[in-house]
């Protein structure tokens, strides 16, 4: 029998590095077309938008065009739809290469709406002749943001409002007459305090009046994804209750939940354009919500809160939903389906009409696909931890027995990782390795309470967690002794790596370009993060000692198995730096490790030859440390 780790799967790096895209926004226009935006890893991670037209021809609204933006650096909300003076749909879309923003309308080139000042815009919404847009203004070094209304006929911005640090979701109502958005200030982030914002719109004159904060001023609350319904209604989604739920919001500025239930019914606005929510028409409303296994999709009524279970084969969504003609496009995916964009007519609940516009990859056959388990397990101070488990899977292996495996840790911190098709996952489980997705505290979809279990704790709550999910896969006899690793990106590198160094639980580590020193980070990295750490793990100067006594790069000394680390050379969020202050620590205590920094990707990686050697990279160093050969994957360098 093969060695756990050199089952031989129809999965190869590469395959799973450029044939998956990357589907993020979504619309559906005035004729129903399906619009959408995908990432595509085999063209240098160039986000393409596209529409399906009524003879099925998949059409680029700008071909050659990468709609990226880099407000707040994550971006998101890099394009939009847009009827112009003739009645004719277009998109406006932002430029990666300057961060100009242009119209594109069928039949004719894109035609530049800002000037190339170094001034960067998201998340658009259309207000008369124009859009309403955040616009971040970096080149006096603090950040400056405003809103900003940008006409189609390529006259400029003219500036609506401006004043707190940080501006997101503007919408504007159906009848033009209104606009609502969101602000936070340091040192809070969206997902922990944030104000809503309702304004009178006046587009011919470039103006905003009777400015007022509708909600958010007597509380600390987080509103996400506002917008309007039909009736001009305002629905926001607030934390209030303990649980993010979809409200209307009166005139007074009171909040009426539409469906109360102690179930997430938002994620955190980690980009732009980000809703759980699409209005179908003047009382119903599309809502994903937390169910007890993954996500649903379900239509709520407003007159009554009554819900129609809509019977879907999805469990997980991204953040992106839109509405139109009583119809909701998303991206949803499930165990053995891969994200796809769909088209929902939920007109008979028992029987939603589904029609799959654009599906991000072929899936290979469902014998190599690991079916979730779902974990609920005892953490450390009577805390429980949520997790999925993807047993390996292999037709030719039906009883894999104990295994290896290695804990996917999600970034963030404050994210999470839904239960659906991974081909990452699935890379190393149809080669006999498990893996689990840990959903330790902190993470989004369990409350707000299980997200404020990480303030002052990041690098406590975060590996009890972790280690308790290992120490049971042991327990289990699901892996064998000494032969459970971890791995994660960013914020969940940082997880990786205080894991490693103060713990004995894992024999292998991975950080995708994870934080090392906490202190550094609070200094160098990205506005839009720069005080997260305030909650996480301090205010700085009174919290110095924590931020060096948490930071994995102080407790080498403690570390005592190989460790690899995987960096973009133009990280701007963790800086390379990170990396190689790591490493130089693993050289001098001579350690088994590998530092493999990849030209020209940032915070996280777009180029497909980059992520299937990272993939290649990550197998071998498991393979070398675990005592199997990979077959067809190139053996990876160890020093130390």
């Amino acid at each position: 029998m093969d060695e756990h780790g050199a089952w031989r799967s129809p999965l190869t790096a590469a395959a799973v590095a450029s044939t998956g895209l990357r589907l993020s926004g979504v619309a559906l226009d005035a004729a129903g077309r399906a619009w959408w935006s995908e990432g595509r890893p085999a063209e240098g991670g160039r986000v393409a938008v596209l529409r399906r037209e009524p003879d099925g021809r998949v059409v680029e609204a700008a071909p050659g065009l990468d709609a990226r933006t880099r407000v707040h650096e994550y971006g998101g909300g890099a394009w939009g739809l847009v009827r112009d003076a003739r009645g004719e749909t277009g998109a406006v879309l932002a430029s990666a290469s300057d961060q100009r923003w242009f119209h594109a309308a069928a039949g004719r080139p894109p035609r530049p709406l800002t000037p190339a000042d170094g001034v960067r815009y998201a998340d658009p919404d259309q207000a008369g002749d124009g859009i309403v847009l955040v616009a971040e203004d970096v080149r006096e070094g603090v950040p400056r943001r405003s809103l900003v209304h940008v006409p189609l006929d390529g006259s400029g911005p003219r500036e609506l409002f401006e004043g707190p640090r940080f501006l997101a979701a503007p919408r504007v109502s159906p009848d033009g007459s209104r606009l609502v958005w969101t602000s936070w200030e340091h040192p809070d982030m969206p997902w922990q305090s944030t104000l809503l914002w309702e304004a009178r719109l006046d587009v011919a004159a470039g103006e905003l009046h009777d400015v007022r904060v509708l909600a958010g001023r007597d509380r600390r609350e987080s509103l996400v994804h506002p917008g309007f319904a039909p009736d001009g209604t305002v629905l926001v989604v607030s934390d209030r209750s303990g649980w993010w739920n979809l409200h209307e919001v009166g005139p007074d500025g009171g909040l009426r939940p539409l469906l109360a239930e102690a179930a997430d019914q938002g994620f955190p606005p980690w980009v732009f354009a980000t809703t759980s929510w699409a209005a179908l028409d003047a009382d119903r409303v599309a809502l994903v919500h937390a169910a007890d296994v993954g996500y649903r999709l379900d239509v709520v009524h407003r007159a009554g809160g009554r819900v129609e279970a809509l019977d879907l084969p999805f469990t997980a969504y991204a953040p992106v939903l839109a509405g139109g003609g009583g119809r909701v496009v998303a991206v949803a995916a499930s165990p053995t389906a891969p994200a796809a964009v769909v088209v929902v007519d939920p007109a008979d609940p028992t029987a939603p009409a589904v029609d799959v516009v654009r599906v991000s990859a072929a899936a290979p056959d469902p014998a190599h696909l690991p079916v979730p388990q779902p974990l609920s397990l005892p953490s450390a101070g009577g805390r429980t931890v949520h997790a999925h488990r993807y047993p390996p899977t292999h037709p030719d292996h039906p009883d894999a027995g104990a295994a290896p495996h290695v804990l996917f840790v999600h970034g963030g911190p404050t994210a999470q990782s839904q239960a659906a098709y991974s081909p990452e996952v699935a890379f190393f489980t149809s080669r006999g390795i498990g893996v689990v997705d840990v959903q330790y505290g902190g993470s989004t979809g369990y409350g707000r309470a299980y997200r404020e279990a990480l303030d002052g704790n990041w690098g406590v709550v975060d590996v009890e967690d972790c280690t308790a999910v290992a120490r049971w896969l042991v327990e289990e006899g699901l892996a064998p002794p000494g032969r459970v690793g971890i791995r994660g990106g960013s914020a969940g590198g940082f997880t990786v790596l205080a894991a490693l160094t103060g713990t004995d639980a894992f024999s292998a580590g991975t950080s995708y370009y994870g934080v090392a020193d906490l202190r550094a980070l609070a200094a160098e990295t990205h506005d839009f993060e720069s005080r997260y750490l305030d909650s996480l793990v301090g205010p700085l100067p009174a919290a110095e000692d924590v931020y060096v006594e948490r930071a994995p790069l102080s407790h080498v000394d403690g570390l005592s198995c190989p460790v690899l680390l995987l960096q973009g050379a133009d990280d701007p969020v963790v800086p390379r730096s990170q990396a190689e202050a790591f490493a130089a620590a693993l050289h001098r205590k001579g350690l088994p490790h590998a530092l493999v920094v990849f030209p020209g990707e940032q915070h996280g990686f777009r180029r497909a030859e980059n992520v299937a050697a990272a993939l290649e990279a990550e197998l071998s160093f498991y393979g070398q440390v675990w005592g199997f050969d990979p077959p067809g994957v190139p053996r990876l360098h160890l020093d130390g």
